[in-house]
């Protein structure tokens, strides 16, 4: 269904800028970015508040091109692989919405794709799928501390109320032109979960144990990241800390944050790691 803006209305990103972390002035401490780092390990910050406005930035790490995603109504932060069978693609936000996701578009063969599982699901190109990788979602101040050579996106020139959220309170409220069914277990439909393949924990079990050893992987959780769906100025947004996810060897795990509402409707078959008691569907 339609989302309301037409297509390009919320236009994506196509040559961002990057500065130094040194020259960053705009971003509160608390403020999310997504992270992202290419083969060489140089580290890029995407903020959410420019991600906000714009969904999707088409960027070039390494040689490699990459779609920098960010659905705010599922709250699916996802960097994907923009390479496909050799092609290297640029998306659009086409306008429309499917379990109250945001539906990209390729400019090269105009296919739909979800952005919430990376999958072609209308055009030529369905079926395909691109390639997650991983990113992760920390406030500002840790990436600046933890990547002090690092770059941030800049501001886009365009118009807009950047740092703004004009979602104020969607992570405590209802979903937006959702009809799917809730989650299991009696979970928050917007609260968020860490999603790793069609595995999720909650973030209310995470923030309480603060760290989970379980099914191969180790997730810790830190205090000090704002909610972008939460105030009316992102910087003020109550706290969701901050996640991270390795496996066995200690490498970072590909994965994201979604809303539940939106894990289940993508994943109706998933499993629930909800604590001592964890139940799958």
């Amino acid at each position: 269904m339609s989302g309301g803006p037409p297509k390009d209305g919320i236009p994506a990103i196509m040559a961002p800028e990057f500065i130094p972390v040194t020259d960053e002035k705009r971003l509160g401490a608390r403020e999310p970015v997504l992270s992202f780092a290419g083969p060489s390990g140089a580290a890029r910050a995407y903020p959410i508040r420019y991600l906000m406005w714009h969904e999707i930035v088409n960027d070039v790490v390494d040689a490699i091109p990459v779609a920098v995603t960010f659905c705010p109504l599922c709250n699916t932060a996802m960097v994907f692989d923009a390479r496909v069978d050799g092609r290297a693609l640029t998306f659009g936000v086409s306008g429309m919405l499917r379990f109250s996701d945001m539906i990209m578009y390729d400019h090269q063969s105009e296919s739909w794709w979800q952005q919430a599982t990376g999958e072609a699901i209308v055009g030529n190109a369905i079926g395909a799928k691109l390639t997650q990788r991983p990113s992760r979602l920390v406030s500002w101040a840790e990436f600046a501390a933890e990547h002090p050579q690092g770059l941030v996106m800049d501001e886009p020139t365009m118009r807009r109320a950047y740092g703004a959220n004009p979602y104020q309170s969607y992570d405590s409220s209802r979903p937006f032109l959702y009809t799917g069914e809730n989650p299991p277990h009696g979970i928050n439909p917007v609260e968020r979960v860490v999603r790793v393949g069609d595995r999720a924990w909650p973030l209310t079990r995470l923030s309480v144990e603060k760290h989970i050893s379980e099914a191969g992987l180790t997730q810790t959780w830190n205090e000090g990241q704002a909610s972008a769906l939460d105030s009316a100025e992102i910087a003020k947004g109550r706290e969701v800390g901050t996640v991270r996810v390795v496996d066995a060897r200690g490498k970072d795990v590909v994965h994201d944050m979604p809303l539940a509402f939106a894990f289940h409707a993508f994943h109706p078959d998933g499993t629930w790691l909800i604590g001592a008691s964890r139940t799958a569907p």
